[in-house]
């Protein structure tokens, strides 16, 4: 039996179709078995699929021999934390993130916290989980709830990164979804406010609850982020923050409510970790890359491209050992934290940053929106998606400077520049355009663009 739940770099699947707890069985026991695991840590976002399909993992790795960490309701990333504090030989957490209602998933590490996808053990666990052929279970295997010592440990971690004593008095709203950030940003608070620091946070949709019912956390939709923006503006806060539902996102906006795109976020802690580590390494994906390059080059850095997606991001760290990575889907990657992402990390670090200069969020990014503006990533749903490609390049391909296939195709022009690529996740073709200091162009530049992909 084939399983079409499996993707690039986890595995997402609809309920009842192509993933439920007999899979999660069989993905459990090929985990286990594809990596030699003795040691697992096991997490699960608040989806109300999440704790049934996490049992099943459980029970597969149990009867494998394993001995399972349970980390309960968490995010992403303190599985990835929790991976390397307790030495364990690999992690899975249940989410489905900001998939539809009817989705769940798994995101899975090995030793280290280091990504897995195909060529480093995830068909092995493919084949070994469609083969289904594990034979009785092992007596050995058990389970231990370790959900409070780990927390505390990520809590102490994460506050590393932040220089309390630099931090001035902001207002701050937080906008959980009501996925499973709200519990986790709470130890944060707690562990802040231990520290001294003159943070006041105002919380929105902040309760854990699956049935989601204020809509699915995908704060990178448009349509999503006026209930932040919103809130921002009413409760009069210095900054706003949001994030999908197993948080390994975060999404900010400045004091009048105004959504920063994820480049400008990316530029801003690039520079950052450059000030504190002089020609350090910094890791970019292929979409939207001027700012960042800019930024890098001008700070003595050295930016690196890697392709889109966690998977290759955190391959590209590990490999240049790069200090930072980001991506302008709202990703951020710390050489600090196990070369993965975090969506608790970025915002501490934007807080210091408008602790030390003074400044809003939205003078931080201003100068860099008007050298660089770009579009935002458009999303187009169509049938033939090598036919809209084939159109674009029979357009603009003979007149470009350069061009790159890393990921998608990108096509550079002296003043202007994008990237058209199909999702890795979802049967979207994906569009990013960029230019140098003119608002103008780029606007002739997305309509022309849309035309040709729509025609």
């Amino acid at each position: 039996m084939e399983l079409s739940c499996f993707k690039a770099y986890d595995i997402r699947g609809r309920l009842g179709e192509n993933l439920d707890a007999a899979i999660a069985y069989r993905i459990g026991r090929g985990f286990a078995r594809a990596l030699g695991a003795r040691r697992v840590v096991l997490g699960r976002d608040i989806r109300a699929s999440s704790e049934e399909l996490a049992a099943a993992v459980s029970r597969a790795l149990i009867d494998e021999g394993v001995e399972v960490l349970d980390l309960g309701l968490c995010g992403t990333e303190e599985m990835y934390f929790a991976v390397s504090h307790f030495d364990a030989d690999g992690g899975i957490e249940v989410t489905a993130s900001h998939n539809p209602m009817d989705y769940n998933g798994m995101k899975m590490v090995r030793a280290g916290s280091a990504p897995l996808d195909t060529a480093t053990g995830l068909a092995a666990i493919k084949t070994l989980a469609e083969a289904d052929d594990f034979g009785p279970a092992r007596p050995d295997g058990q389970s231990r709830e370790i959900g409070a010592e780990a927390r505390a440990a990520y809590v102490s971690h994460v506050l590393g990164f932040v220089d309390v004593a630099a931090l001035r008095p902001l207002k701050i709203l937080v906008n959980a979804g009501n996925g499973a950030a709200g519990p986790t940003f709470d130890a944060i608070a707690a562990g802040l406010a231990e520290r001294g620091a003159p943070l006041s946070f105002i919380r929105l949709h902040h309760e854990p609850d699956g049935s989601f019912p204020n809509g699915i956390p995908n704060p990178l939709l448009p349509e999503n982020q006026p209930v932040t923006a919103e809130a921002v503006r009413a409760h009069g806060a210095d900054l706003g923050l949001a994030w999908d539902g197993d948080f390994d996102r975060c999404f900010f906006f400045d004091e009048s409510g105004g959504f920063i795109d994820g480049e400008y976020i990316v530029g801003l802690l690039a520079a950052a970790f450059l000030a504190r580590e002089p020609g350090a390494r910094i890791v970019h994906d292929p979409r939207v890359i001027w700012n960042t390059r800019d930024l890098v080059e001008a700070a003595g850095g050295e930016p690196i491209q890697a392709r889109t997606g966690h998977a290759f991001l955190k391959a590209a760290l590990r490999e240049f050992d790069a200090i930072y990575g980001g991506e302008m889907s709202a990703h951020h990657y710390f050489r600090d934290f196990m070369y993965c992402d975090s969506g608790m990390i970025p915002w501490l670090l934007v807080a210091e940053l408008m602790g030390r200069s003074g400044q809003p969020l939205s003078a931080l990014v201003a100068e860099r929106r008007r050298a660089f503006p770009s579009s935002g990533e458009i999303n187009f749903t169509i049938s033939d998606v090598a036919a809209a490609r084939a159109r674009v390049e029979a357009e603009f391909a003979a007149e470009a400077l350069s061009r790159d296939e890393m990921d998608g195709l990108s096509l550079a022009f002296p003043d202007w520049r994008f990237n058209l690529r199909a999702s890795n996740t979802e049967p979207v073709l994906r569009l990013n355009v960029e230019a140098k200091g003119d608002a103008a162009l780029l606007a002739d530049r997305v309509a022309r663009l849309r035309a040709l992909i729509t025609a």
